[in-house]
């Protein structure tokens, strides 16, 4: 009988199992996490909705593993593969022979260089234990330092000042949300925050964060000393690939995969934040993403792969950020986009269309309350996928609806 192996019980690595039973497989599974609680969704951890339960959400029972026949080995850390015998060994000293294996190791909170992390007053977040030992720390009177304005230090900002704490957001760069985001959205997400009384300072480095009589001291570049009761360091990650190099796996930026999720050992793949892969609808790019849907999607089709489906990588990217009730949607990368238009929809909503020199939509970035851009950010992901070239004058338009775009 086989034995599939899946190191990496997060989002992804789940979905795979569970995908593989879906699929028809009848081999054995062995999940392995080095979590000691079962696989959880990790979006929740920095948004609003930590604040009405404590508890993980869980991706599945314990019972539906047992139903499903996976095997699910908690609080176990996978330290060596032996590719050639096709062998992975564990911190529990157990040894998995495997048919094939999937590696979804995910990606690790980068630290801050001379930083104590995780220490009383300083965090990262990655995990629901780093996620409850931040909720703690936000209470009313208290101040919260976050170093980084990205997706993570930005919904971390705006779940603390809903609990009242004091909260000061440093980036480096000269905005926030730099990587990926338009100005213009990156604009209105800082003075949304700016009104919520979060203070905002970009364009300042870090000199140094030390601990300090109970508290947390963080020194600028400026000179100036900033006094918190926590800070967190929410700078980006840094894809989990200290296994897969053991084992002489291909490394570039991630855990290096070709279209079908392979990696260049034969019989293991991997998917999700921790590996880089080749995207066909711009031109073979590799590129590495950290989103919950790719992960999903990738465990699916990783799964697909393992039994013999040789299915290609097609799906577009797609982000997602709520802070406060704004809800920040992207579909594509604009990296290459010449043309930048801009189409309102109302209740202070409005979408962005990224075309490159040949009028072809790359990517499109919405925002606005609640769904108020999900559904146009869905069609503008379908002509991205369709690698359209809609008429700019229609993409502004807000009475021509991009469905109509579509079916042309």
């Amino acid at each position: 009988m086989s034995h599939f192996v899946i190191v990496g019980a997060g989002e992804c690595g789940a979905r795979a199992a569970f995908a593989l039973r879906e699929k028809g497989f009848d081999g054995e599974i062995t999940l392995v996490g080095s979590e000691a609680i079962a696989p959880y969704e990790r979006p929740p951890l920095s948004k609003a909705s930590v604040l009405e339960t404590l508890d993980p959400k869980f991706i599945a029972s314990l019972e539906k593993y047992a139903e499903s026949g996976i095997r699910l080995l908690s609080d176990v850390t996978a330290q060596d593969v032996d590719p050639v015998a096709k062998t992975v060994t564990c911190s529990d000293g157990s040894r998995l022979a495997y048919d094939k294996m999937l590696l979804a190791t995910g990606a690790i909170a980068r630290p801050l260089p001379g930083a104590a992390m995780n220490s009383a007053h300083i965090r990262s977040l990655r995990t629901h234990a780093d996620a409850m030992a931040l909720r703690k720390a936000m209470l009313p009177g208290k101040h919260i330092a976050i170093i980084g304005g990205g997706f993570i230090g930005l919904e971390l900002a705006a779940m603390a000042r809903m609990l009242c704490a004091d909260v000061t957001v440093i980036e480096g760069l000269e905005r926030v949300l730099k990587r990926g985001v338009p100005e213009d959205i990156a604009h209105v997400i800082t003075q949304r925050h700016r009104a919520e009384g979060v203070d905002v300072r970009c364009g300042i480095a870090i000199s140094a964060l030390t601990e300090e009589g109970g508290k947390a001291i963080v020194r600028l570049s400026t000179g100036e000393t900033i006094e918190a009761d926590l800070v967190l360091v929410g700078i980006g990650a840094i894809p989990s690939t200290e296994l897969a190099m053991r084992a002489g796996l291909t490394i570039e930026n991630g855990i290096a995969v070709n279209e079908y999720l392979m990696t260049s050992a034969p019989d293991i793949y991997a998917a999700g934040d921790c590996c880089s892969f080749p995207l066909a609808i711009y031109g073979g790019r590799r590129v590495r993403l950290e989103s919950w849907r790719n992960a999903q999607e990738q465990g699916t089709l990783a799964a697909a792969n393992m039994m013999g489906v040789d299915e290609a990588i097609s799906a577009v990217p797609w982000f997602w950020s709520d802070q406060y009730d704004m809800t920040l949607q992207i579909a594509g990368l604009s990296e290459g986009a010449v043309t930048h238009l801009r189409r309102d929809l109302g209740e202070s909503a409005f979408m962005l269309f990224h075309l490159d020199e040949a009028g072809r939509l790359l990517a499109a970035s919405g925002i606005g309350p609640g769904n108020a851009v999900a559904r146009d950010i869905r069609l503008a992901e379908m002509l991205i996928a369709a690698r359209a070239h809609p008429d700019p004058a229609a993409l502004v338009a807000s009475n021509i609806k991009l469905k109509s775009l579509l079916a042309a």
